[in-house]
């Protein structure tokens, strides 16, 4: 039986839709070591019926408000990482918590639609104030998906159609084609490629793990495609100070490309689509310039290639933007860009050129979810309403002078200081020390995670302050004192 909530709930600690100020903790506050006893306990239930080998603890989402999660033992911690980068209003803003007791939300919950084949009659409206209204510049159409791996590969499935029409004139796949596809032979089943680059993470499916190249352990055991992975630029900061440098690497990565596009098709595997992340987040926060990526932009364009622009971390505004790669000012728009996370449902973006033309190409039971479109609708007004981009601009602005001076104070432990907004990272000398800092700021009520091999992200959510990040810098302060 589920437990009924307490007296403390959500619900009534959110009644009239208070001020998100007023249902945060004044502070961290830590009662046990993390994870505490109730946590270990109910890790040992749940690994009796679940994989639990990734867990680091249980949460109590009742309890958890705006910048602050509380976990099982009642430990309250600021969190910067904010469920790996996918709350953008923190945790039960009460806009959101209000929307979730309407009655379309209740039936869309209760009795949930096939999107693809029986819509709600108020789907097209919340696609259009949800994501239309936020659409990447030259990009209009969008496909819901359930989440940003689901998003990439219908994706890139969607560049594959659009390839091969190419191929025949603009013609959708005759009788030869329907045929031969059955037995996965020639030309139904085609030589084709997607090109991802060293360090990407695109998610865990077995077509993305041809394209991800973050940790082995994602791939290990598991079947790859032969497709061409590039490499991606490898900066060094600051910018102003190695800009020669980082010249260098946006030259050499361009010219790896190109030649990979070449070798792929001198293999009879023709490249159809490039797909890159504005920031490789889980490959370590790394970045490429607006003259790399404006670089991937022609070259895509005269091969004909199809050009993905993975925003299921990026996106969504804590860069600054609500879409990383407007920070790149490219001189026409991708050709298709995803998206999850922070904007709450999976889907992508296209070119009114890829829209699939066939019923059943790209297509499953549920093709998103209209509760998380509903969540969104509400949260895009929200962000708009209290000017949480120009915020997150603001505070990460500061964000990134701070990091700078810890970086300098810290004695050689810290290194690389980086950022765009409030999406940040900086690194230790290896993952060893990074791993114990995470595991220190967390007991002295830091939330943070890593990434890559040796890197500290920050994913603060997009309510967060001045306040919070004087606190932030104050807990990273004292852990590195500690470390």
């Amino acid at each position: 039986m589920l437990p009924r909530l307490a007296k403390s709930s959500v619900l009534q600690q959110v009644r009239g839709v208070s001020a998100i100020a007023n249902a945060e903790p004044s502070g961290p506050s830590i009662k046990t070591s993390i994870p505490g006893p109730r946590s270990k306990e109910l890790r040992q239930e749940m690994d009796k019926v679940h994989q639990t080998t990734s867990v680091r603890f249980h949460v109590d989402y009742e309890k958890s408000f705006g910048n602050y999660v509380v976990d099982a033992d009642g430990n309250t911690l600021l969190d910067v990482y904010t469920q790996i980068s996918s709350l953008p209003l923190g945790y039960n803003h009460p806009d959101l918590v209000k929307v979730a007791t309407q009655p379309h939300l209740i039936t869309s919950l209760v009795s949930r639609p096939a999107l693809g084949s029986f819509p709600r009659t108020d789907f097209a409206d919340g696609i259009s104030h949800a994501l239309t209204s936020i659409a990447p510049k030259g990009l209009k159409a969008v496909q819901t998906m359930l989440c940003g791996t689901s998003a990439n590969e219908n994706a890139i499935k969607t560049a594959f159609i659009w390839y091969q029409a190419q191929r025949r004139g603009g013609l959708g796949p005759d009788a030869l084609h329907l045929e031969s596809c059955m037995t996965q032979q020639k030309p139904g089943t085609p030589n084709l490629s997607v090109m991802g680059f060293e360090g990407a993470f695109h998610g865990r499916s077995l077509c993305m793990l041809s394209v991800t190249r973050s940790k082995p352990i994602h791939k290990v055991d598991i079947p790859a495609f032969d497709w061409p992975i590039a490499k991606f630029p490898r900066y060094k900061y600051p910018l102003d100070q190695n800009a020669a440098y980082n010249k260098k690497q946006d030259q050499e990565c361009l010219a790896d490309v190109e030649a990979k596009i070449a070798e792929w098709k001198r293999r009879d595997n023709d490249v159809a689509a490039i797909i890159v992340e504005p920031i490789q987040a889980e490959g370590g926060d790394h970045y490429g310039s607006p003259a790399f990526f404006q670089g991937l932009r022609d070259i895509t364009a005269k091969n004909g290639v199809v050009f993905i622009v993975d925003e299921v971390q990026t996106g969504g505004g804590a860069t600054g933007d609500v879409w990383a790669h407007d920070h790149w000012n490219l001189s026409s728009p991708p050709d298709m860009v995803t998206f999850s996370k922070k904007l709450l449902t999976g889907g992508y973006f296209y070119g009114e050129h890829l829209r699939v033309k066939e019923a059943y190409r790209i297509y499953n039971t549920w093709m998103g979810d209209p509760t998380k479109l509903l969540l969104l609708e509400k949260a895009v007004e929200v962000i708009k309403r209290d000017g949480l981009i120009d915020q997150s601009r603001q505070v990460g602005a500061e964000f990134q002078k701070r990091l700078g001076e810890l970086q300098a104070s810290s004695g050689g432990k810290l290194d690389q200081a980086r950022g765009r907004g409030t999406f940040a990272a900086v690194d230790f000398p290896s993952g060893a020390l990074r791993d114990k800092f995470v595991d220190l700021a967390i007991s002295n009520g830091l939330h943070c995670g890593g990434c890559g091999d040796r890197s500290l992200r920050f994913r603060p959510s997009l309510v967060y302050t001045k306040k919070h990040l004087d606190l932030t810098f104050d807990l990273l302060d004292k852990t590195l004192k500690q470390l």
